[in-house]
Parts: C-alpha cells; sequence; structure tokens
C-alpha cells in the first residue's frame, strides 16, 4: 500500500494564538484520520480573533510499510512527539494535546513530562480489547505480522488508511508504551476531556476507568453513542469536532478548557 504524503504526511496549520495544539494519530494509522479533527480545532479563535497552531506529525514507522514499523521502539514515539511540543512551545505560551487511540497514550505521557495547559483525548488507548495481545514480545519471534486492525469504524462508506498487516514486534511496544503511560497517570494534572465511543473493538473501557482514577487533573467524558473506535472519522465526528473547538476556543478565552454551553455563550 502506497500513502500519498501530502495527504499522510505532516501537516502544519499556523496561528498567532497564545495556544498551539499537538494532534496525535493512532497505531498504523496516518495524519488522515485526524486531519479534519486538527483543521475544526485550528478554527478556535481567542478574543482577538487568532487562531491557535496546530501540529499534525506522522510518527515514526507510519505512513510508510508495516515492515518500518515494526523496527520502531515505542520511545521513537515518544521522542517525535516531545521535538513537536517544543517546537510548538517556542512560538506558544501553551500547548494543549490532542489524542487518538495511541496518540492518546502519548498524550498522556506528555502531559506526565511537561506543562500543557489540556488533553483532549479520542478512545485512548491504555487497554486493548485484545487478550492475545499481552504476548505480543513472545509471538513476535514466530509471526511477524497479523491481520491490520483499522478502520474499525460504523459508518459504512468510510474507511482509514491503515497498514493492511500489523507488526506484531510493534504492538510489543505498544504494551510497553501503554504501561509506561498508566505509570504516568498520577503525575498529570492538567485537565482532559475525554470521548468515549460505545462500541470499541480495539480500546477497551478500562481506559477511561484508568484515567478518571488515576489522573491528578479533572476528567470529563463525553459519550459517543453512534461511532466505534476511529470516532474522528464516524456518525460523531462532528461532535467530537464542535466540543475540541469550543474547548480551546474557550481556554483562549480564559475559561479553562470546557464544553460548558453558558461559558460557551458568554464567550462568543
Amino acid at each position: 500500500m502506497s500513502f500519498d504524503p501530502a495527504a499522510h504526511g505532516h501537516q502544519f496549520f499556523p496561528g498567532t494564538a497564545s495556544v498551539g495544539v499537538l494532534v496525535l494519530h493512532g497505531f498504523t494509522s496516518t495524519t488522515a484520520s485526524v486531519i479534519e479533527w486538527a483543521r475544526a480545532i485550528h478554527q478556535a479563535d481567542d478574543a482577538a480573533g487568532r487562531h491557535p497552531s496546530v501540529s499534525v506529525p506522522l510518527l515514526p514507522g507510519h505512513g510508510t510499510t508495516w515492515e518500518d514499523l515494526a523496527k520502531e521502539k515505542w520511545h521513537a514515539w515518544r521522542d517525535a512527539v516531545d521535538e513537536e511540543y517544543w517546537t510548538l512551545r517556542a512560538r506558544h505560551e501553551h500547548v494543549v494535546v490532542c489524542g487518538l487511540s495511541m496518540g492518546g497514550a502519548l498524550a498522556v505521557q506528555l502531559a506526565a513530562r511537561y506543562p500543557v495547559a489540556g488533553l483532549l483525548k479520542v478512545n485512548p488507548a491504555l487497554a486493548l480489547t485484545s487478550r492475545t495481545a499481552a504476548y505480543s514480545h513472545l509471538v513476535k519471534h514466530v509471526v511477524p505480522s497479523v491481520a491490520g486492525i483499522g478502520s474499525d469504524i460504523n459508518r459504512p462508506s468510510v474507511a482509514e488508511t491503515t497498514y493492511d498487516r500489523t507488526p506484531v514486534a510493534a504492538v510489543a511496544q505498544l504494551n510497553i508504551l501503554i504501561r509506561q503511560a498508566i505509570k504516568t497517570l498520577p503525575a498529570v494534572t492538567a485537565p482532559a476531556i475525554v470521548f468515549r465511543s460505545t462500541t470499541d473493538r480495539i480500546v477497551a473501557d478500562a481506559s477511561v476507568d484508568l484515567i478518571r482514577e488515576r489522573s491528578a487533573g479533572p476528567v470529563e467524558v463525553i459519550a459517543l453513542p453512534n461511532s466505534f473506535h476511529v470516532a474522528t472519522m464516524d456518525y460523531d465526528q462532528g461532535l467530537v469536532e464542535t466540543a475540541s473547538r469550543q474547548a480551546v476556543q474557550n481556554l483562549m478565552r480564559g475559561f479553562g478548557l470546557t464544553v460548558e454551553t453558558g461559558r460557551a455563550a458568554a464567550s462568543a
């Protein structure tokens, strides 16, 4: 499978507001799965009409071949996110971190180590539904890859661009990332909004439970009743985009990371 860099590579929307936003895609996917989410957030504005910069990096091992992903270690994803964070911090006073699935786990890792103004997470991967994934560190030696896990989407006309094979070695690295993210949750003090699909065949409900129970900062959960895992491309896409844009706009206007309608009306 070939990937068009213009559609699936690093994307950047410049802005001059005090807030920069980092948007992270999921495991085996590309920036195309979160690009409309990023565009919507970029439409937020502060009281002076300024928009946030929004950076959407392509994580190492993605957008090429599954064999490339099989060679990556979990800290390569972490380091790439760190680099994008500091690039935004050089231009903006505050940074909001957004992540889908694995991107949500990376957002947790980042927020535990560096100052962030808030987190927006869509079906963050801190617990997987697959019971065999836990044995990937053993299976990788005899089974290089398994069937792809992309396009867990309720809308029949929409497909996520992902690898058609999932490298088992990379699943083992994902498990390490997940363990590291869970371990650091008590250090996350920033407010978080978690969008959670009612049906998700990739990430288990325990992910949200862990975030609620162990995060030091406030956590708001917004239900997505009509979507599966890749909710940024599913029936509740509009809800995710509208709420995220409003939350970032409220933050930039001094109301905090919230989607409360009363505050939204007051800031309009």
